[in-house]
């Protein structure tokens, strides 16, 4: 093996394990977050507009960077400079960066709401770990999880393409086309203690998932065809048995 290469070879592992480390790191304080709620990690003192402001602000800058960087013709521009087999991985970086930011910048405030207690505080959180159950079905039911971009180096490193998998429903894809982001919406929603920050949070992620869904159904079509209208025609986009 040559010195380029060598060095070619160490960048793009260093790439993929620092995916993975951001990417793990970043979901899991994302999923601590829709819990718990603002981490106060770092305090600014703002007052509560000011800190609204930017809250909103770091919403943007996950939506501005999320997606640019997974539109096509972003990724046909910068690969000249990005192998198209390390994209996904540096897109996968970049996210948990920002993902981070947003968790770790997150300023709460104290206008407060809303706050359920009693039962319907605990059905609250049981829908919150139902929803959790639910990303780990819809994962199950993949043939492969890749979700850090890790699989096209590793078959990259070996001098090999990743096969193509086919277009199939299972799991809780027959009963919705996008499992993940409804059980991503439902644990948007069910936090018993409403704050204006988190009325802010769950308002501009809830229009971001659908309008991108919307985005990414136009992307699918384009891929996949006939096949994919015709499962666009049998399984609703979000709420189950609508169709």
């Amino acid at each position: 093996m040559t010195g380029p290469q060598a060095m070619n070879n160490y960048l793009a592992s260093g790439i993929r394990y620092a995916a993975l480390l951001f990417g793990t790191t970043s979901l899991g304080a994302f999923l601590l977050f829709l819990f718990a709620g603002s981490l106060s990690i770092i305090e600014f003192g703002l007052r509560d507009k000011q800190l609204l402001w930017l809250d909103a602000g770091l919403c943007a800058l996950f939506f501005i960077q999320h997606s640019w960087m997974i539109r096509t013709s972003f990724r046909r521009r910068v690969s000249a400079f990005i192998p198209p087999e390390w994209y996904s991985a540096v897109f996968a970086f970049v996210s948990g960066i920002t993902l981070l930011a947003v968790v770790g910048l997150w300023q709460q405030s104290s206008w407060h709401i809303a706050a359920i207690g009693g039962p319907y505080r605990s059905l609250l959180r049981m829908l919150y770990f139902l929803s959790v159950a639910g990303l780990i079905w819809g994962v199950r039911s993949l043939r492969f999880f890749d979700p850090f971009g890790g699989r096209e180096i590793v078959y990259s490193l070996r001098g090999k393409k990743p096969k193509a998998m086919p277009f199939a429903a299972r799991g809780p894809y027959r009963l919705v086309r996008h499992p993940f982001y409804f059980f991503v919406l439902i644990m948007l929603w069910v936090s018993p203690d409403l704050t204006a920050d988190r009325l802010l949070f769950n308002v501009l992620w809830t229009i971001w998932i659908i309008v991108g869904t919307v985005l990414e159904e136009r992307d699918l079509v384009h891929e996949l065809g006939n096949e994919y209208r015709e499962y666009q025609k049998r399984v609703p986009m979000f709420l189950p048995f609508t169709s």
